[in-house]
């Protein structure tokens, strides 16, 4: 790489700032166009248009121009190739009309479904914001891939159809902001999948998955040199750093060719700002459809924990409304413990006064018998004194 070059070192068709300027300002329909769009969009249009930075290569039109398939298979070849591992061979461009809905479609950046030469089929996808609930939507849409293959497959052969002529599906997503699933391997930007058995059953279940989140290979290539085709393809998609595609460039050329008609496609301006205006259109879009399922997902959150703090308060209530049974059983048992303490009260009462009336008889009885006691000792006391007159000798007759 050359000390301080530029993008226009490279690419001598990229015109300066001030030339593009002119151009609008001449074309009444281009001047509309340009006055249509933000300061920031319009400083965005500039610095592509004149190379200060690079090209956005997940622009729907600028993706489809550069991988053209009826231009230059090679490219989309190499590329499928590199993600997929084996050598690959483009038979046809298919349309990509799907069951899927309308306001799913919003949030793709593109979506190219071809036929490879051994008849599979091969998607490649790409979302500017990752959706929710990304692996049911990637089966789904896989799963409708295979059953549009069965379809033309099986309208063809006619009596002839067998499930032998059914071939592979797969699907690559690339995301350019991965959803949160993806955040939980911040170090792996890479993910492949096929469907097999855990009982190490051989059979062929004919879907497979590529995912690769951009955000994350960025993060992973952060001071770090490019080195594989699959971190070339990578960087091609993701950067718009001048230094970034020069460096891309110079250690695989042909990436150059790639960047040269991007930069053919801003002579004729016209064309290049309305696409660019159709691409702000569907980023718009995809804004406004990203907060309407991030707002369907908090309202989904809130309701979740308002159902689990219904489920806590009933559990709550359940624990009050047995407690308040315990409380009432001891209630009662103390009640009926009071009933039996009174009863005894009344039992213990009732001897006391019992116990007094024989207390009062006894004392009674101490007195009559203290009454007669004294009785026999005056007896005593007579019955001595007449004795002693018996005997006296005066008392003699």
């Amino acid at each position: 790489m050359r000390e301080n070059s530029s993008l226009k070192d490279y690419f001598p068709m990229i015109r300066e700032r001030e030339e593009i300027l002119k151009e609008i300002e001449k074309s009444f329909l281009l001047k509309g166009i340009f006055s249509g769009w933000s300061q920031k969009q319009r400083e965005d249009f500039l610095e592509y248009a004149s190379g200060a930075r690079g090209w956005k290569i997940l622009y729907d039109p600028f993706f489809k121009e550069v991988l053209n398939v009826e231009y230059d298979r090679s490219r989309l070849e190499d590329f499928l190739a590199t993600v997929l591992g084996k050598k690959v061979k483009i038979l046809r461009i298919l349309p990509n009309d799907s069951t899927r809905l309308a306001d799913e479609t919003s949030l793709l950046i593109t979506d190219i479904v071809v036929e490879l030469e051994d008849g599979s089929i091969a998607t490649v996808e790409i979302q500017k914001i990752g959706y929710l609930f990304p692996g049911a939507r990637c089966a789904c849409y896989s799963c409708d891939m295979l059953l549009r293959q069965y379809k033309r497959v099986r309208d063809q052969m006619k009596k002839h159809f067998s499930y032998r002529d059914i071939r592979s599906v797969f699907l690559i997503v690339i995301y350019e902001n991965s959803p949160a699933e993806f955040k939980q391997m911040p170090d792996v930007y890479y993910h492949h999948a096929k469907q097999v058995f855990d009982s190490g059953l051989s059979m062929d279940l004919l879907q497979e998955y590529v995912m690769i989140p951009l955000d994350i290979f960025r993060r992973h290539m952060q001071n770090k040199p490019i080195e594989s085709n699959l971190e070339a393809w990578l960087t091609f998609f993701s950067e718009d750093s001048p230094e970034k595609i020069i460096e891309l460039i110079t250690a695989f050329p042909r990436f150059r060719d790639m960047y040269e008609t991007l930069y053919d496609m801003c002579n004729n301006m016209e064309r290049v700002m309305e696409m660019f205006s159709k691409e702000l259109q569907e980023l718009d879009r995809n804004t406004t459809v990203y907060m309407i399922e991030e707002q369907q997902k908090t309202i989904e959150q809130k309701i979740a924990e308002i159902q689990e703090m219904e489920t806590k308060l009933g559990q709550m209530d359940m624990e009050l409304e047995a407690k308040r049974a315990e409380l009432g059983q001891k209630d009662a048992e103390l009640e009926a413990n009071r009933a039996e303490l009174g009863q005894k009260d009344a039992e213990l009462e009732a001897s006391r006064a019992e116990l007094d009336q024989k207390d009062a008889e006894l004392e009674a009885s101490r007195a009559e018998l203290g009454q007669k006691d004294a009785e026999i000792a005056s007896l005593r006391e007579k019955l001595q004194e007449q004795s002693q007159r018996v005997t006296s000798p005066s008392g003699k007759e």
